[in-house]
């Protein structure tokens, strides 16, 4: 059979054609496997692949999608199924191919500062790796124990750092891919400089799986930062926070996040994760801060004038400065107290999305007034990355799939007039498909529909997400 002939055969010849393709200990049909890959982290329906392919090493990955492709076979990449868009749950009738088994750390360059990483490496992994080593790989989400390394050049991942480090395409060198027909291209490129043509890496970071399977990566480290230091603060405007971060990028040179949170946030925090209310009286803005430098001693130090000169000038009304790594640990879990919110306010409607700093305080004003007024009996929490723009919203539980739907749309349109985007950083999955024509024009639409059929004319890849 050739590269580019296609046949439809029964779903028992194409788990033959796996099985000797890949070797049976990579070629799953058990009910609890198939339940198991059923579907994200996402409220998108659950689906059953009907295979579940699990191959060792980048080679089995090209061949897999050649008997795939050969076949007529639609395929969904599953990486850590941590997803929040829907775009790992298989749809019906579909393939899951799992990069689970691609898990090894292949080079670590100590002298150069990068390292060599198969996809289902999961972030947590690659960075105690390189940690113990002395370097240091920043980008740091709350999934970070489940999601792949390869996922997150497929979504290009931001997490709680952007602000210093930037997103997951400022961390990535090179990349393997394999391609819908099966071909292995190696762009393993391992230096800063590389001026050599069209810059091939960058079409599939953030493509989603739709254009090729990521497969291997080489990411940028820095060295290990000696000393961290943390501090919450509260705020009594949106408008103080903007302040608060400018002065601090003049004078923080060592700041790494800036996370803000909205009392309705905090309050949510306290409740679900039965922490303890962080100052006596309540306040309506609160941010996180966390600075990553050479000396612990010398930094605090810089930090605490930072924050005294902060109150001095009243943009800050109180703050609360991390003794210790434990106390560190206790004022970030109001930050990540996320995870029991998406679980306790299920069904729900969460939103990742980019909104201008100049924009965002009248953009939060409004989409709290129009869905408190809609939706009085859900709750409506705000809170985000703001050093970089990025706005994430809450919104939930609610009964009918039809009301998560009128809240997506209000949201979306506004957040379309006040010039953002619909997805800083979990992706579009299939749960903002429909609705990425608000962030991207029809010329746009159009380039990456040809990009789509330039890679992947028979749609087997991914198909249905994100366009």
């Amino acid at each position: 059979m050739s590269m580019n002939t296609v046949s439809w055969i029964s779903m028992s010849e194409l788990q033959t054609a796996l099985v000797q393709a890949l070797g049976p200990e990579s070629v799953v049909s058990e009910a609890s496997v198939l339940e198991a890959h059923a579907g994200d982290w996402s409220d998108v329906k659950k689906e059953r692949p009907s295979i579940v392919l699990v191959p060792r090493t980048p080679a089995q990955v090209a061949q897999a999608l050649s008997v795939l492709s050969k076949s007529n076979q639609r395929v969904v990449v599953q990486g850590g199924l941590t997803g929040l868009v829907g775009g790992a749950t298989p749809r019906q009738g579909e393939v899951a191919l799992s990069l689970a088994k691609l898990n090894r750390i292949e080079d670590f360059d100590r002298t150069a500062g990068t390292v060599t990483a198969q996809a289902g490496v999961t972030l947590e992994q690659l960075q105690s790796h390189v940690e113990a080593e002395g370097w240091f790989f920043p980008l740091d989400i709350g999934a970070r124990g489940s999601c792949h390394i390869g996922g997150n050049a497929a979504t290009n991942a931001g997490g709680n750092r952007v602000v210093r480090y930037g997103t997951m395409r400022d961390l990535v060198l090179g990349l393997e891919v394999a391609l819908p027909n099966g071909t292995l291209v190696t762009m393993l490129n391992r230096v800063t400089k590389n001026t050599t043509g069209i810059d091939l890496k960058q079409i599939f970071i953030g493509s989603e799986g739709t254009l090729g399977v990521i497969t291997r990566l080489v990411l940028k480290l820095s060295p290990r930062p000696p000393s961290a230091n943390t501090a919450l603060c509260a705020l009594a405007s949106f408008e103080s926070a903007v302040r608060l971060l400018n002065e601090l990028r003049r004078s923080l040179p060592t700041l790494s996040a800036f996370e803000l949170m909205w009392d309705d946030f905090m309050t949510a925090a306290l409740e679900m994760r039965k922490l303890t209310r962080p100052f006596s009286t309540v306040h309506p803005v609160y941010v996180l801060v966390e600075t990553l430098g050479s000396s612990y001693e010398s930094d605090q130090q810089l930090l605490d004038q930072c924050l005294e000169r902060a109150l001095e000038m009243e943009l800050v009304t109180d703050v609360i400065v991390a003794q210790s790594l434990e106390h560190a640990r206790r004022l970030w879990e109001y930050r990540e107290s996320i995870g029991e919110m998406l679980s306790q306010l299920k069904p729900h409607a969460a939103f990742d999305i980019g909104i201008p700093m100049s924009s965002m305080e009248r953009f939060v004003s409004a989409v709290r007034a129009t869905l408190s007024e809609r939706f009085p009996r859900q709750r409506h929490l705000f809170f985000g990355h703001i050093g970089d723009g990025n706005l994430h919203v809450l919104s939930g539980p609610y009964e009918a799939e039809d009301m998560v739907h009128e809240v997506e749309r209000a949201v979306y349109l506004a957040t379309r007039e006040a010039g953002g985007c619909i997805s800083a950083e979990h992706g579009i999955g299939v749960i903002k498909r429909e609705f990425l024509r608000l962030s991207r024009s029809p010329e746009e639409l159009h380039l990456m529909r040809g990009l789509k059929q330039l890679f992947d004319p028979a749609h087997l890849l991914n198909a249905g997400r994100m366009l």
